[in-house]
Parts: structure tokens; C-alpha cells; sequence
């Protein structure tokens, strides 16, 4: 009932609006009509009450609630089933549990914060609670494993180009999940996978992006949509625009394959003709960055003019 009342609301943002007019639309009591604004306020919703005028909606809370989110993104498939949380240890690890017990493709887990947040190679997600985007998004693709760094990419093309057109912050791609704004991390990716030998049962991709984080709070290294800009970001219509951005390149990859997608990381991308050192399989690779492949491994030159590719690893840009 809160959301039907939202919607009226929305539907003439500056006006007041009676609670007889409420009352008649929703076929509620105007006593009713008090209590759920009273909620509504509860949650963080301001309202101007005038008499013989009604209610305005002044402001909406910074929160991440499923409601704010899904309102006006149409047929998105990743705007149908949003699982909003105060608190988390990891949205991935709820969103992998969900998908075990059959959750559909396009569920998403959003947190306002995260007390055990993941990054990749068992690093933690500094999570400040009410600041970033903490969000996990279920896929079942019709892949087989060796394909799956293929999401990763397609994940972190997306997230960046949101970003860009959300806030004005040129993001880049550092391979194969990191996102970057003047060389510093803004967020990144972690994809977590369930397949059988031949074929994926579902991805996991995790996105984490620090939006309005001050800079106390971020680690070494890192930046924030906030420190970049200097003005607090909607964090609510960035989540819409990576969703949307994700549901059109996810889509973008099922029916046409990796190619495009590829060229529009290699033209994002922090990483290529950058000299830089990969540490994968107990082993150090030293060159230049000069492309990614088919199958989303990073090419490396050699010194020697040999190259070789990288399918899972850190990177180090050395200049």
C-alpha cells in the first residue's frame, strides 16, 4: 500500500494531493492514509500537510529501497525481483544461496552496507554502510565455464559506462574487474560461478562502487564518485542505470556474441599499452598490455616480443 501511495505522489511530484483523494483511488479509510504516510515517514520520506490542501511529497530518502529502484525500469528483467537489506555479511554469498534454491535469472541483492564484504582473491569489500552500491545480480547464461570471464568483462563494461553517464566521472577498466576513475579504484567486479564440466548453472556478479564515500573512509588507493566530484551522486538512479546498462549488454552478448562487447572494453580499458606485471600460477609475467581475446584473456608482449595470455590473475600497472 506504501508504494501504491508513492506512486500517486510520483505521478505529480510538486503538487499536493488530498487524503480524500488518496483515500477514494486506493479505496482506503483516510485514517489508513495517515498510518501509511506515518510509515512512509518512518522510512525516511519527507511530506509537506497543509490543511485543505493535503500532502506534497518533499524528498525521498537516500536508501536503496526495491521500490525506488524498480520504479521506471519498465520490462528490465533485473528490476523484477530486487531483495533490499539493511545489513549483509556478503550480497554475493546470499544471492549464490538464493540462486542454489532456484532463484530466476535477473533476482538481485542490494545491501546498505556489508559486515563481510568480498573482493577478488579473498580480499575484503570495504562496505561503509549508507555510501557505496553493494549489489549482487543472479545469470543463468547458456555458457560452459571456459566462457565465463566473457560475464566479467560484460559486467565491467556496463558498470562503466553507467557511471559515466550517471555522473559525468570517466570511469576506465583495469583488467579484468576493477574500475577506475584518474588511476584510482572506484569499484569493481566479482563474479562467482556454479557449472558442471560442459555447461554454467548460474554466475553471480557482484558489483561494489564507491559513491558518496568520504575520503576517511576509503581505503588506500581508492577513490569515490564524491571525492571525484565534489557532490553527493543519486545512488538510486545509478543502481537503474547499471541494471539497465547490464540487461542491454547481457542481452547485447546472448544474441551476438562477445565481439562488440570486447571492442567496447578495449576502448574503456586503463590497462592496454601499459606496461604491467601479472602474477598468476605462482608465476610473474612482465610487458605490455596490447589487448584482450576472444575468450576475454588479457595479451600480454613480452620484452622479447613474445606474447603471452592471461585468463585469470592480478595486475600490477607498473607505468
Amino acid at each position: 500500500m506504501e508504494e501504491k501511495i508513492l506512486n500517486i505522489f510520483r505521478k505529480d511530484p510538486d503538487g499536493f494531493i488530498s487524503g480524500e483523494d488518496i483515500s477514494e483511488s486506493l479505496k482506503i479509510s483516510r485514517s489508513a492514509v495517515w498510518k501509511h504516510i506515518e510509515k512512509l515517514r518512518e522510512l525516511g520520506y519527507e511530506f509537506d500537510a497543509v490543511p485543505h490542501l493535503g500532502y506534497r511529497l518533499k524528498s525521498i530518502p537516500d536508501r536503496l529501497y526495491s521500490e525506488e529502484i524498480s520504479y521506471g525500469m519498465g520490462d528490465n528483467i533485473f528490476g523484477r525481483q530486487i531483495l533490499y537489506y539493511s545489513t549483509l555479511d556478503s550480497t554475493n554469498t546470499t544471492c549464490f544461496n538464493m540462486a542454489v534454491k532456484g532463484s530466476k535469472e535477473g533476482t538481485v541483492v542490494i545491501s546498505e552496507g556489508q559486515t563481510k564484504g568480498k573482493g577478488r582473491l579473498s580480499r575484503e569489500w570495504i562496505s561503509p554502510k549508507h555510501r557505496g552500491i553493494y549489489m549482487s545480480v543472479l545469470l543463468r547464461p547458456q555458457i560452459t565455464p571456459f566462457q565465463a570471464p566473457r560475464i566479467t568483462l560484460t559486467a565491467a563494461v556496463s558498470t562503466a559506462l553507467a557511471i559515466r553517464e550517471a555522473t559525468g566521472c570517466m570511469a576506465t577498466i583495469k583488467w579484468p574487474n576493477d574500475i577506475l576513475v584518474d588511476g584510482k579504484k572506484l569499484g569493481g567486479i566479482l563474479t562467482e560461478m556454479d557449472a558442471e564440466s560442459d555447461m554454467v548453472n548460474f554466475i553471480v556478479v557482484g558489483i561494489g562502487i564507491n559513491v558518496n564515500t568520504k575520503t576517511n573512509e576509503l581505503p588506500k588507493g581508492a577513490t569515490s564518485i564524491y571525492k571525484q566530484t565534489g557532490a553527493k551522486a543519486s545512488r538510486i538512479e545509478l543502481v537503474r542505470k547499471i541494471l539497465q546498462k547490464l540487461q542491454q549488454y547481457y542481452i547485447l552478448f546472448s544474441d551476438n556474441g562477445f565481439d562488440t562487447i570486447r571492442d567496447e572494453w578495449q576502448m574503456m580499458a586503463a590497462t592496454l599499452g601499459k606496461r604491467v606485471r601479472a602474477s598468476c600460477m605462482n608465476k610473474k609475467i612482465e610487458g605490455e598490455a596490447v589487448g584482450i581475446d576472444a575468450d576475454g584473456a588479457l595479451i600480454i608482449r613480452l620484452d622479447n616480443g613474445f606474447q603471452e595470455k592471461i585468463l585469470a590473475g592480478d595486475i600490477l600497472l607498473l607505468r
